[in-house]
């Protein structure tokens, strides 16, 4: 499938299975290696991938380096786990919400078991999931509000 490959214009790099064909292009400086990394956290196995992964989120384009976050959460989805250096480069990309790395460290919580996540994910998958049930009582509490206001003005509004 490898041979199939057009750096330039991206088209068939989701196919790719061969690692040394990603680490040929990345050497030449190839475009679209974050769209490759895809293709191989899809093709190859987690511990050929991972180290590919890990360089493309390093990439100076930012839509590459999204992809290859792209690539993580797919990896985690794929296997269940990732490797460790994944993880520290999930957790040096920062959990804020407007990181790049948002997508990824979201895939890895729902798809890899809690039991086998590093405790800084943990801790993570634990207060996000108290801050959503905080905000579902509160959208809950503020609908209730505004249907009992409505069942009032209604009531009042009778003759």
């Amino acid at each position: 499938m490898t041979a199939e490959l057009n750096w330039e214009s991206g088209e068939g790099l989701l196919g790719i299975d061969d690692p040394a064909a990603w680490d040929a292009a990345y050497e030449r400086g190839e475009r679209h290696l974050g769209t490759a990394v895809i293709g191989l956290a899809f093709n190859c196995p987690l511990q050929e991938a991972s180290p590919r992964i890990i360089r493309a989120m390093k990439l100076p384009e930012a839509a590459q380096r999204g992809f290859a976050y792209t690539a993580a959460g797919t990896t985690a989805r794929l296997n269940g786990e990732l490797t460790p250096e994944l993880y520290a480069a999930l957790r040096s990309a920062g959990p804020g919400r407007r990181s790049i790395a948002v997508n990824a460290v979201d895939d890895t919580m729902t798809f890899v078991p809690f039991r086998q996540l590093p405790l800084w994910l943990k801790g993570w998958k634990i207060a996000s999931r108290v801050l959503d049930k905080l905000e579902t009582w509160r959208l809950e509490a503020s609908y209730a509000l505004i249907d009992t206001r409505e069942a009032l003005r209604r009531r009042r509004s009778r003759p």
